[in-house]
């Protein structure tokens, strides 16, 4: 039995990426960066939404008080649906104009962890910010190429951030200030594509996304690969639990670059036998 099912909808995800679960409108949420559009996928009757975004757009966070913050590649912005309205907060980096934001979620503290990169992937421009709830960003770490994640252990000791053009994981400290000595955590191989987006399920392990390498995958808190689990797309690009006992996966996936099969940009739900982390809420 396959462990997989791709979500039926019209069309496919350029660059499909930040899929979150909001258990407010039992929705899987996620974007399409450079269509670009904001996606949503009823669990309570299977119905898919798109709302057009006039900007590439990398991620949204849910707020504590209704609506989410987004990260476009202007920078940070107030995000409402229904109608749509968008304010903007501000640009953490008015001095790059080729950079834009690329992956980024909510912390347990109700801060947002994001990072920027070049979108011509040329230059290690881009870094880790953090969104505070009094909406003040500051620089993390920089000389990033293409960063993904983050992720948080559910023990708050530990912070998981990619750079995926260097196919490296790395795992930073959490401090009362922030983060600290950051360590390269695991390596990806030429065989196992690149490192995207990613999560952390209750028992702590993290599940990766093998862009290039057509599969996601479930390492131990220390470092070592649990399982694998094969997908029919290519380029996997991120990973959230779901549903009121999050123990429903949705994987999203990327068509740009490819010939693309029909399968190439298509969201999944995995059937992976295990149970996430709730969502944690943006608090400005």
């Amino acid at each position: 039995m396959a462990q997989w099912r791709m979500i039926a909808r019209d069309g496919a995800d350029m660059l499909g990426e930040g899929t979150i679960w909001s258990a407010r409108d039992d929705a899987v949420y996620w974007v399409d960066i450079l269509a670009p559009a904001l996606n949503r996928l009823s669990l309570k009757d299977g119905a898919v939404e798109r709302w057009a975004m006039p900007e590439p757009l990398g991620w949204v966070a849910e707020r504590a008080g209704g609506g989410f913050i987004g990260g476009f590649k202007s920078g940070f912005a107030e995000i409402s649906l229904d109608p749509l309205t968008i304010t903007p907060i501000g640009d953490p980096e008015p001095d790059l104009p080729g950079n834009r934001m690329n992956d980024g979620k909510a912390d347990a503290q109700g801060q947002i962890w994001c990072g920027t990169m070049d979108m011509a992937e040329e230059s290690d421009s881009g870094s880790l910010y953090r969104l505070t709830p009094d909406l003040v960003w500051q620089q993390m770490d920089t000389g990033y190429r293409v960063p993904n994640g983050p992720a948080f252990s559910p023990c708050g000791k530990w912070l998981y951030h990619s750079d995926t053009a260097r196919r490296i994981m790395y795992r930073f400290a959490r401090t009362a200030d922030g983060i600290a000595d950051r360590q390269p955590f695991i390596a990806f191989t030429d065989a196992d594509g690149h490192p995207d987006g990613m999560t952390v399920d209750a028992d702590g392990h993290i599940w990766v996304a093998h862009w290039s390498g057509g599969r996601i995958s479930r390492f131990t808190p220390d470092g070592r690969l649990d399982r694998a689990i094969a997908l029919p797309a290519r380029q996997v690009t991120n990973i959230c639990f779901a549903g009121p006992d999050l123990d429903r996966m949705f994987v999203s996936s990327a068509a740009i670059g490819l010939d693309a099969t029909p399968c190439d940009g298509g969201l999944f739900e995995v059937d992976c036998g295990v149970r996430g982390l709730p969502t944690h809420l943006f608090g400005g």
